[in-house]
């Protein structure tokens, strides 16, 4: 049996394989957490009348995430489609995690470098309040 943190078990077919089923599983598990928040929306709101005439604006209950696993625990469909594209959104950030730590095993520094620049790009861009 391999040894799990040394460099012969985290070959790069190992390691491709690793971050396919990584995204494969996220991207599974976001769409059934969809899926799931859609029927309970469309069983509870399905026979209300949309009002086009007013516009309501963002709703301040899925701007956070407190406010969204508030609504998930609560049952209220909104809430769950909407961390069903936290989860979507977590999928490649899961990635570059698993990328980081893979390239540290390997003891490729250049890799991790750029990999974590990468991540601190997505993270301010998502968490800096820049976009309005």
């Amino acid at each position: 049996m391999k040894r799990l943190l040394s460099r012969k078990y985290w070959e790069d077919k190992d390691v491709e394989i690793l971050l396919g089923t990584l995204l494969r599983y996220g991207v599974i598990l976001s769409s059934i957490v969809v899926l799931a928040g859609g029927i309970i929306y469309i069983m509870r709101h399905g026979h209300e009348m949309p009002e086009y005439r007013d516009f309501a604006g963002p709703n301040n209950r899925w701007d956070n995430l407190p406010a969204i696993m508030r609504g998930v625990f609560l049952g209220h469909g909104r809430e769950i489609i909407q961390l069903g594209v936290v989860l979507l959104i977590a999928t490649p950030i899961a990635r570059i995690l698993f990328s980081v730590f893979a390239f540290t095993v390997e003891k490729d520094y250049l890799y991790i470098v750029i990999t974590l620049i990468v991540l601190g790009v997505i993270l301010f861009s998502m968490l800096g309040g820049l976009g309005g």
